[in-house]
């Protein structure tokens, strides 16, 4: 059974589908523009484990760079994610514009981060 409501998932697939299509009309991120599957990180710029985990999340894009990456302040997107009742930080959403795959918390760990970012090639 998922954490999200049926409106809250589909709202982080039009998120995951909105990214990737922004990605793809973007000159500034060329070499993610054409990729698949996204990885969203959902997180506040007030958290501290965010703010720790950003560093693995910027190493594990680095990696994977066939993949889109996307940091999302939820306080920035407030009026997106205005629906989502986000509990622990952060929170990964990871898919294709058709597909989420993964959506929920996880450990703020390299290692975590990388078991997550298998599902994008299972």
């Amino acid at each position: 059974m998922s954490p999200w409501t049926d409106s809250e998932a589909a709202l982080l697939q039009d998120l995951l589908r909105r990214s990737l299509a922004d990605a793809h009309g973007s000159q500034a991120n060329r070499p993610q523009a054409d990729a698949p599957q996204a990885v969203l990180c959902l997180c506040a710029e007030w958290c501290g484990v965010c703010r720790e985990f950003r560093a693995a999340f910027e190493a594990a894009q680095a990696d994977h760079p066939e993949w889109l990456f996307r940091w999302v302040d939820v306080e920035d997107d407030a009026e997106q994610l205005d629906e989502l009742d986000i509990e622990t930080f952060p929170t990964l959403v990871l898919g294709s514009a058709t597909r989420t795959v993964f959506a929920g918390p996880v450990l703020p760990q390299a290692g975590a981060l990388e078991r997550h970012l298998r599902l994008l090639t299972a």
